[in-house]
C-alpha cells in the first residue's frame, strides 16, 4: 500500500530539489542541448535514479507510485531531464530488476539506483519500432560468451550510459542482456537534433561482434519479448505522469498570464474564450490525475495492467498536446517566443506521443484486450 504521508514528502523534497537545481538551468539546457554532469550526479546524489526500486536494492523504496510523484514534479521545469531521468530508471534499469537473476540484480543495481551509473533501453531498430517483435540484431553464444551484432535506434542516454538493457534475437527467440558500454565493438553515434527535448541526448547504437558474459543474460533465453513488454508497461505509466506534470505547469503559467495580461481594459482571464481553455485545460488534468495514480497503485500491488497503462499512455500523452496547443493559444504571440518556457512546453510534449509506443499502438493493445473479453470492461 502506498504510504500518502511519504509521498507527501517526497513531493515537497522533490518540488524544492526541482526549484533550487533544475529550474534555473532548463532554458540552458533546451539550448545548449546538454544536461550538466554535475546535475546529474545530485540526481543521484538526492534519490532520483532510483526513486520506485527497493531499498534493498539503494532505491527509495517508493514504487511506481513514487517514480510518478517524482516525475511530475521534475517535467515541471525541465522535460530533458524528466527524460533522462525515465529512460534510465523506468526502463533501462527496470527491465534488469523486473527480468533479471538475483546476481545479476547485485551486479547493476546498486550502482543504477545510486546514479553511479546510467542506464538505457535499447529495443528500437530500423526495422523494428512499431512492430518490436522484428528484430534483427543477432545475439549467438560461441560456447563461452554471447556475440552481439546489430544496430539500435532512437537510444535516450545512448551517448551517457554506462549499461544498456539490449534485446536482441537468439536461437530461441527473443533475449534480452546487460551490455556495459566499455565492452569492445560498441559504437555510439553523434547525437540527435531533435524538434523537442533536446537536452536530453539520443543515439544509435552499433554493435559489433560485441561479447557478453553468459551471466549477463537478463532472464532466460528466449523470454525478453515479454521482458521488454512488461517494463514498457511502466515506461508508459511513466509517460503518462510526464504528461500530467506539463499540463499542470501550463495551466499554471497561463492562469498567472491570463490574469495580468490585458485587452480591452480587462484581464483575459475576463473572457469567456479563455476561461472555456482554462476549463478544458483544468479537465483533461484531472482525468490524467484520476487515471495515472489508480493504474500506478494497481502496478505496484502486482496486477497486470497492460490495457490500463495503454490507457493511460493514449490519453495522457494526447491531452498534453492540447494542453500546450491552449496555453500557446492563451499566451498568444509571447507563447511562441522562447522568452517564455511555454514554447519549450509546446515542443516537449510532441515526443509523449510517441515513444514508449506510439498512440496507434497503444490503441491496439487497447482494442485487442476488449475484443478478447467480448467487450466486457472490469475496472
Amino acid at each position: 500500500m502506498v504510504n500518502k504521508e511519504d509521498i507527501k514528502m517526497l513531493r515537497e523534497m522533490v518540488r524544492e530539489f526541482t526549484d533550487a537545481e533544475i529550474r534555473p538551468l532548463a532554458a540552458q539546457i533546451d539550448k545548449k542541448q546538454c544536461i550538466p554532469k554535475k546535475l546529474i550526479k545530485k540526481l543521484g546524489e538526492v534519490g532520483l535514479l532510483g526513486t520506485a526500486f527497493p531499498e534493498k536494492y539503494g532505491g527509495g523504496g517508493f514504487g511506481e507510485y513514487g517514480f510518478c510523484v517524482a516525475q511530475e514534479e521534475v517535467v515541471r521545469a525541465c522535460g530533458s531531464t524528466a527524460t533522462l531521468i525515465g529512460a534510465h530508471q523506468s526502463i533501462g534499469t527496470n527491465a534488469i530488476y523486473f527480468g533479471g537473476s538475483e546476481d545479476l540484480k547485485q551486479k547493476y543495481m546498486f550502482d543504477l539506483t545510486s546514479g553511479k551509473k546510467l542506464a538505457a533501453f535499447a529495443l528500437t531498430e530500423p526495422e523494428a519500432g512499431s512492430d518490436a517483435f522484428n528484430l534483427q540484431t543477432t545475439a549467438k553464444f560461441d560456447g563461452t560468451n554471447w556475440i552481439l551484432n546489430g544496430q539500435k535506434l532512437w537510444i535516450t542516454n545512448g551517448a551517457i550510459a554506462d549499461v544498456f538493457s539490449v534485446f536482441a534475437r537468439t536461437s530461441k527467440g527473443i533475449t534480452g542482456f546487460v551490455v556495459e558500454k566499455d565492452f569492445p565493438g560498441i559504437v555510439i553515434g553523434a547525437n540527435e537534433e531533435k524538434l523537442g527535448i533536446k537536452g536530453s541526448v539520443t543515439n544509435t547504437l552499433t554493435f559489433e561482434d560485441v561479447k557478453i558474459p553468459p551471466e549477463n543474460i537478463i532472464g532466460r533465453e528466449g523470454r525478453g519479448f515479454a521482458i521488454a513488454m512488461k517494463t514498457l508497461d511502466a515506461g508508459r505509466i511513466g509517460i503518462g505522469a510526464a504528461s500530467l506534470g506539463a499540463s499542470k505547469e501550463m495551466l499554471k503559467l497561463s492562469v498567472e498570464f491570463a490574469t495580468q495580461r490585458k485587452q480591452f481594459n480587462k484581464p483575459i482571464s475576463k473572457f469567456q474564450a479563455i476561461q472555456f481553455m482554462i476549463a478544458d485545460m483544468t479537465t483533461k488534468i484531472y482525468a490524467m490525475e484520476s487515471m495515472l495514480y489508480k493504474v500506478a497503485e494497481k502496478y505496484d500491488n502486482g496486477k497486470d495492467v497492460m490495457q490500463e497503462a495503454a490507457i493511460v499512455k493514449l490519453y495522457c500523452s494526447e491531452a498534453v498536446s492540447e494542453v500546450a496547443d491552449m496555453a500557446l493559444q492563451i499566451h498568444g504571440g509571447m507563447g511562441f517566443s522562447k522568452e517564455l518556457p511555454i514554447e519549450r512546453f509546446y515542443r516537449d510534449a510532441r515526443i509523449l506521443r510517441i515513444f514508449e509506443g506510439t498512440s496507434e499502438i497503444q490503441k491496439l493493445v487497447i482494442s485487442r484486450k476488449t475484443i478478447k473479453n467480448n467487450g466486457n470492461w472490469k475496472i
